[in-house]
This record gives structure tokens, sequence and C-alpha cells, in this order.
């Protein structure tokens, strides 16, 4: 059965590599839209008002429509090559960077979710400047990644 896997995991590895790569960019340009969103909701608008709701659709939408589904599918996509054999060596730095990295861009994309809720219950606590500097986060974490995945150190 391991043998099966092992060659399904071979025999698709291109494949793999590039929806990972499609699932990636499709994540990124999420990871660096909704807080640039975040920022004009929060200094543009107050609850309850049509811009709010504006707003408010179309952070879900980017979220739901977009966000999540790209961010399942670097997943699934990174994971089949993870475990695809002769790839990964796991006695070098860089699949543990990029693994801590890749860990870290998730908790932002959660933490993001959640500040959408922030919004629909009418929290505008979180103030424009904390989302700039937090939109950020993302472009530091790819940085890490991509030197870690091209330089392999």
């Amino acid at each position: 059965m391991k043998t099966m896997l092992s060659d399904f995991l071979a025999d698709t590895y291109l494949w793999s590599k590039s929806l990972h790569v499609i699932s990636v960019i499709s994540w990124m340009a999420g990871l660096f839209y909704l807080p640039r969103l975040y920022v004009h909701h929060s200094e543009q608008t107050t609850a309850g008002t049509e811009i709010d709701a504006t707003f408010q659709m179309m952070e879900l939408k980017l979220l739901k429509l977009i966000m999540n589904p790209s961010m399942i599918a670097t997943w699934v996509f990174g994971l089949a090559l993870v475990f695809t054999p002769g790839i990964v060596d796991w006695s070098s730095l860089w699949p543990w960077t990029k693994a801590a990295a890749v860990l870290a861009m998730t908790w932002f994309h959660m933490w993001l979710a959640m500040r959408r809720k922030d919004f629909v219950r009418g929290d505008f606590r979180v103030s424009g400047r904390t989302y700039r500097w937090m939109n950020e986060l993302p472009t530091v974490l790819m940085i890490i990644i991509v030197f870690s995945v091209i330089l392999r150190f």
C-alpha cells in the first residue's frame, strides 16, 4: 500500500507542485488584500451603515470564496509534496523554517478571519494603523518561505 501511494505521489509530483504554486499565489493575494480592506473598513465607516455592509460582503466573499479554498489547496498540495519520496531532506534546516513560516501564515489567516467577525459584531477596536502593520506579516513570511525552498539553507 505504501508503495502504491509513493508511486502515485512520484507520478503526480509535477502536477502537485504546479497546483501548489497556483494555490499559494491565490492565497497570498487574499492575505495581501484582506488587511487592506480592513484598513479602509476601520477608517472610513461605522457599524450599521451601508458602506459597512458593503465592506462586510467584500470581506466575506474574499475570505470564503478565495482565501479559504486556496489555503486548503495550498496545504493539500504542499503535504503531497512533503510526502513525495526524495523531495524533502528532513535533516536540513529549510523544511523546518518553511513549516514554521507556513504555520505562522495560517495563524495570520485565522487572525484575519476573527477580525472579520469583529466587524460583523460592530467592533471597530483594531485600528487602521494596526491593520497596516499586520499587512506586512505575509510579505515577511513569504520571503522566509521562498528563501527556505530556493536556497535550501
